[in-house]
């Protein structure tokens, strides 16, 4: 059964002293690493995601995530309380606003790593964030990266990157990703995304940290 969407929706300041940066890429990409590495580099903070997905051992150092029942994820969603919100295999994922808006306003570079759903969601909504979109050096990259990860079954893996296939078509034919960077060699990718960030980023006193919300 589909969840009920408020029409409550959050709003953005119009001119937030921080960026936002939003981060897609398909499964395998290596966007967990990635952001992680950014907050270390940039001084910038990482926005949970709250999730109705089980705990995973990976969890533990991968993308933070707040873990909640499907019924709190929908009183969450009810109440206006998300960014954005996508369902990704049956799975259902959210960015709380508060946290994020709170963070912008004291000027802090906020990481977002969400999906191409939720990536317009937010387009909606912060039109002058940064977004960019992570691509492998090719399919037979991807398919091995995500072989390697050794959590999903056979089906599991073809769901993946049949997904993984619509989401790099749709960042090559839209205009929602400014920036579209190969995460070839993982120093060198940094170094792009860190230029393309820092070229953005104002002044700012804060330290790398996760944001929770």
């Amino acid at each position: 059964m589909p969840l009920t969407v408020s029409k409550n929706n959050p709003k953005m300041s119009s001119n937030p002293a921080g960026i936002l940066t939003v981060i897609s890429g398909p499964s395998g990409v290596g966007k967990s690493t990635i952001c992680r590495k950014l907050v270390d580099r940039l001084g910038a903070v990482w926005a949970f995601s709250a999730t109705t997905r089980p705990r995973a051992d990976q969890d533990r150092h991968g993308k933070p995530y707040r873990f909640v029942s499907r019924q709190k994820f929908q009183s969450l969603l009810t109440d206006g309380q998300f960014l954005e919100h996508a369902e990704v295999f049956g799975q259902y994922y959210g960015t709380l606003a508060l946290p994020v808006r709170t963070a912008l306003d004291e000027g802090k570079t906020v990481i977002l790593e969400i999906d191409v759903q939720g990536a317009k969601q937010i387009a909606e909504k912060c039109p002058d964030a940064l977004f960019i979109f992570l691509l492998p050096p090719d399919e037979q990259a991807l398919t091995t990266r995500i072989n390697d990860r050794g959590r999903d079954t056979p089906e599991a893996v073809k769901r993946r990157l049949a997904a993984a296939r619509h989401e790099i078509q749709v960042a090559r034919d839209g205009n929602l990703y400014q920036h579209q960077v190969v995460n070839d060699h993982l120093d060198a990718c940094l170094d792009r995304l860190e230029a393309l960030i820092r070229s953005k980023q104002k002044p700012s006193l804060t330290e790398g940290t996760v944001l929770d919300g």
